[in-house]
This record gives C-alpha cells, structure tokens and sequence, in this order.
C-alpha cells in the first residue's frame, strides 16, 4: 500500500511484481490500456524501477535567460520527493536531450527511484555508472536550452497513449511501462500480488513435468 507522505517504500522489495503481473493485474480490473503503446528502452538492461510519477512537461522554446537559463528545471527537480519516479513529457521531441548525468545525481540525491521520457537522455553511461534506472525513446547529446523548456509540472501528461497524473503508481522495466491511476491502485496492487503467488506455484508444477494445460485447469494463471 501506499505510504502516508505519498511514498513508494513498501513495494520497492516485492521482487515479484513486473510490468507482465501489473498489466495482466489491470486486465482483470477493467482497466486495459495501462501500458504505453511504445517500449521506452532502458538505459541498462534489467533494470526496474517502480514509483509515484512526478510529471514534467517540455515544450519548443527558442527562449533563453543567459542568467538562469536551467532555472525551470533546477526547481522542478529541487522539489523532487523520496520514492518518486520522474515522467518526462515531450510528445516525442527529438530536438535535444532532456536529462543527464546532473540532473540524475540530484535525483537520486533527492530519493528518485527512476526517470522514464518518451523523449532522449544524454550521458548515459554516466547515468549507468549513477545507478538510477532511465528509460528512453532514444538518446541524443544536445542540449535543450534554447530549444524547448518546461511548460507543465505535476499537471497530467501523454506518454505512449496513455495518460500519467501526479501521484500516479508507475512501473517500468525490459518490457516496457505500465501505469497504475491512484485511484485504482489498491485493487491493482492486491491482484498483482495474488497473480505473482500463484504464478510461482505454476512455474514450479510447469518445472516439475506438469502439462500446460493441467496447470491452467488448476490455477487460471499462464
């Protein structure tokens, strides 16, 4: 469940849950378009990351204030909380990149547990090396200054078709990214659960010379 502050912490060690379990999880809620429609690529294979999305925004800007030209997104990721995945919106810009290697340390110093963009990153083997799981459309080493800023923060945002508020539950790892509303999460959340239990008796039965089918006669889960 949920922590009082909006955090994230009594799921970060349930191993068990994937983006397959949370999808499957939201089928069986009624909620069927859970999953953005494109593979956000993660910048080390494996990697997982699941928290409440903090939603920023970028739109074109040519823009610039030659005294504080990062002002926007120094503040957006000053008022980063613990346990928070970073969304960032860009409808798919290609311009330039929009986190790296500075961005992520101060994240991760903030208690971040991750940044997924359907735009770029820059800096990737640092970001690599920092630990924070990133997830991106492409990568791409120029700067967004001058060329796009940040229009929204905390407001709801599209990514790969779907659509991610503030405070939404979001999980992403090799098989792409999933989206719990707030509002659903408890119910979401206590499927996953029971589909993961179950999913490992079937994983051992299946390992033991059980047939397909008699585990699915037994258990409703494949």
């Amino acid at each position: 469940m949920s922590s009082a502050d909006g955090g994230f912490a009594p799921l970060e060690g349930d191993e068990r849950l994937t983006t397959a379990i949370l999808s499957d999880s939201c089928d069986a809620a009624g909620l069927r378009h859970q999953v953005l429609e494109e593979r956000l690529a993660p910048v080390v294979p494996g990697s997982r990351a699941i928290g409440r999305a903090r939603t920023i925004r970028f739109a074109p800007s040519l823009a610039d204030d030659p005294d504080d030209p990062y002002g926007d997104a120094i503040d957006a990721i000053g008022s980063i909380g613990a346990g928070q995945l970073i969304v960032i919106a860009t409808a798919q810009s290609n311009d330039s990149a929009f986190w790296g290697e500075l961005f992520s340390a101060a994240a991760l110093g903030a208690g971040a547990v991750g940044v997924v963009t359907d735009g770029n990153l820059r800096d990737t083997a640092r970001i690599a090396a920092l630990g924070l799981p990133a997830f991106s459309r492409s990568r791409r080493p120029i700067d967004f200054r001058a060329r796009l800023r940040i229009v929204d923060v905390d407001e709801p945002v599209v990514l790969g078709g779907v659509t991610i508020a503030a405070g939404d539950l979001v999980m992403a790892d090799d098989d792409g990214i999933v989206v719990i509303p707030r509002a659903h999460e408890d119910d979401v959340l206590a499927l996953a659960r029971e589909r993961a239990a179950r999913e490992s008796t079937v994983l051992a039965e299946l390992l033991a010379g059980e047939t397909l089918r008699a585990v699915w006669d037994r258990h409703r889960v494949l």
